[in-house]
């Protein structure tokens, strides 16, 4: 096949056909350089100093270790995920542009039930990861496997959402200058708190990825997630409840609090001490 034919394929296929869902997930999903703030500030408000190792439980792309690595030059990141492709990608697309820095991160396809790492300062649950776990003794489990897995003084950070809304089958729309992100939680179940959400993508020429990523979770509540950690070993928990700016938006500050509001949606970070 000459380059003409191929260049006019490649133009006759739709922007979803084009896409690539990480790359996707990445721009509207994450954004590890607020997570690694908020990692910094916690770890030294409570400790003192800033961590130097980081785990990244159920780490997918790596993006969030990555992210770790390039703030100093003594920080190291291990990167935890059962799926190889996702993983491979990550190596591909991520951690290849860290340059020197790459040989800082490590990615373990393996269990996080069963993974054992030199102990880090930090381990990471983010993106509601955690929430795969439906039985209250299989996540407690998990919860003490890094409870034992961190050093001395280590912290353990989760995100978490609620609301009245997190309770519905809903879709909820977010439009960026590529691409529309839609959340579809498209089934939950009050009596064991089951729920089935995909992600979608649309694009301007009227083109869509379906279903690019899916998830069946349980929808644990913050009372939940906070005696569980307990049960599993923590020294204590925190919830970090995220403030208002003058208009009644979010601001994207996390304090920790003992109250919160009754949102229709909310996202918080539940931190742990060892």
């Amino acid at each position: 096949m000459g380059r003409g034919t191929k260049s006019r394929s490649q133009k006759s296929k739709s922007q979803a056909e084009r896409a690539d869902k990480h790359v996707l997930y990445q721009d509207s999903v994450q954004c590890v350089e607020a997570e690694i703030d908020f990692v910094d500030e916690t770890y030294k408000n409570l400790r003192g100093s800033l961590a130097k190792s980081l785990r990244e439980d159920f780490c997918g792309t790596a993006n969030t270790a990555c992210e770790w690595v390039r703030r100093r030059r003594d920080n190291t990141a291990i990167g935890v995920d059962l799926d190889t492709d996702v993983l491979e990608w990550g190596r591909r697309n991520n951690v290849a542009k860290l340059g020197r820095a790459s040989k800082r991160v490590s990615l373990l396809a393996e269990d996080v039930m069963r993974v054992r790492t030199t102990p880090p300062d930090v381990v990471l649950a983010m993106n509601f990861s955690y929430l795969i776990f439906k039985q209250r003794k299989t996540l407690r489990r998990y919860f003490r496997r890094v409870c034992d897995s961190l050093a001395a003084g280590g912290l353990f950070f989760l995100d978490c959402y609620g609301g009245t809304e997190a309770f519905r089958e809903t879709k909820d729309r977010h439009k960026y200058d590529r691409f529309t992100y839609v959340w579809d939680q498209s089934a939950y179940n009050p009596i064991t708190g089951d729920m089935r959400c995909h992600i979608h993508f649309k694009f301007p020429d009227g083109s869509s990825l379906k279903r690019a990523f899916s998830y069946d979770w349980r929808l644990w509540t913050l009372p939940e997630l906070s005696e569980i950690l307990a049960e599993a070993g923590f020294a204590r928990s925190a919830t970090y409840w995220q403030g208002s700016d003058e208009d009644g938006e979010a601001n994207g500050v996390f304090t920790p609090t003992l109250q919160g509001e009754a949102d229709d949606a909310w996202i918080a970070y539940l931190v742990a001490e060892k």
